[in-house]
Order: C-alpha cells, then structure tokens, then sequence
C-alpha cells in the first residue's frame, strides 16, 4: 500500500487530510511537530510527503533541504502545503527541492490529484540503454549522471528533467513541451516552476567548473548541448 506521510501542525487540517487520504486508499503517517519529522520519515519510509511551511521546532524548508540531501531520501516526492502564496514564496520552495507548491486553502479534488501525478511520475520506468550526450553519461536503469568521471546527484523533477532534454539533444523544447514531459497535462503548474528547476538542474551539471551544458533560447525553450 503507498504510504503518504503528512508533516503538519494544525490538528483539523492534519485530521482533514488523514480521514480523506485514507479514503483513497494511502496509507496515512502523520507528524505534527517539524523536529520530529526526520527521524520519522527515515524510520517509515513514505512513498511522498506532504510538507508544511511552517512547522514548530524546525521549518519545512529546513527539512525539505536535509531530505534532498540524504541519499537514502532524496527520491522522496514532496508536495509543500502553505499559506504563502507569493510568487517569491513559491520558488524558495521549489529552489530548496519540494516537486509540487499547494497554497491553503485548497480543493482536496486538486490534492488527489497533484498527489496521483508525483507517485506516477515517481514510478520506475523500464530499463533502458545508458544514454552519451557528449560527455555526460545518463544511466535510467541506475537512475545515475556521470560528467567528467564524477557522479551528480538530481532530485526527482530534475531528474525528468534531464531525460526528457536528453531524449533529443541540441532540440530546443519549449516550456509547454517540458511541463507535459515532466509534470503531465492534467496538473497546471506555473512556467515559473519550470524556470526554477532548470537552475537548479543546470547548477548541478556545472558542478565542479565544468561548462554551462543547457541553452536557454529567450521565448523559445530550452535545449540540452552536446558540448
């Protein structure tokens, strides 16, 4: 059964989600105080997490940047919950490693159905062939980037990220095309969003001094180079 673990500290939001998730058919944790929070998700192991902003004793986002750390977490889906609605608000969060943005209050409708798209796109593909794009070696059955002998680490979406501009290098894919590739056509996100996770994709790939490998083509898209 997937397992969501909600990280919450209002009780009747908290009893909201718990009660309709289980509806669904989840299996539902959940965790009030952010302090504890680490250690349970490391004790139950979820299949995604829903992640308050604010939390008592340790903020979302402090705990959203120590998953994205952890090797043994960082593949975790993250939906962030939160009363923040700006614009700036929204990609702190994304720039920090959550894949999805609600703002309260929201429709449980619109929650089923973010939560039904990050487990789908958290779904192991098929094994597939080692993919050469100059010299960054992308490996899908081990789920593992090589540039210049030294392994990089990707969250989930940049992950996607990465396979849907590999899947035809020196293309110039629009914002459109990448947020169907990698977020799905039934879930509206924000081209911000998109714009967010190619920073962080790009500052991953350059890691080390090593040349800027994604075009940025104004009004276009972007495009993944051969170097």
């Amino acid at each position: 059964m997937t397992k969501i673990m909600i990280i919450e500290d209002e009780d009747n939001l908290q009893t909201i989600l718990q009660y309709n998730l289980s509806q669904q058919g989840y299996e539902v944790a959940s965790v009030l105080d952010g302090g504890k929070a680490l250690a349970e998700i490391q004790s139950q192991m979820p299949d995604l997490i829903l992640l308050d902003w604010m939390l008592p004793h340790m903020s979302g986002v402090e705990i959203c940047k120590r998953v994205r750390q952890n090797q043994n977490l960082k593949h975790i889906p993250i939906l962030m919950l939160t009363a923040r609605g700006e614009i700036s608000d929204k990609v702190s969060g994304l720039s920090v490693g959550t894949d999805d943005y609600m703002t309260k209050p929201f429709s449980l409708d619109e929650l089923h159905a973010r939560i039904k798209a990050l487990l789908r796109r958290a779904q192991p593909k098929p094994m597939e062939a080692p993919v050469q794009v100059g010299a960054l070696q992308i490996d899908s059955a081990k789920k593992q980037v090589i540039r210049a002998g030294k392994i990089i680490h990707l969250g989930p979406t940049e992950w996607r990220l990465l396979l849907a501009l590999s899947s035809c290098p020196e293309k110039v894919f629009s914002r459109q095309e990448l947020l169907k590739q990698v977020w799905g056509d039934a879930i509206h996100v924000e081209e911000r969003t998109l714009d967010v996770h190619i920073k962080r994709l790009r500052k991953a790939l350059c890691a080390d001094g090593q040349p800027d490998i994604i075009r940025t083509v104004r009004s276009a898209g972007y495009a993944l180079m051969k170097q």
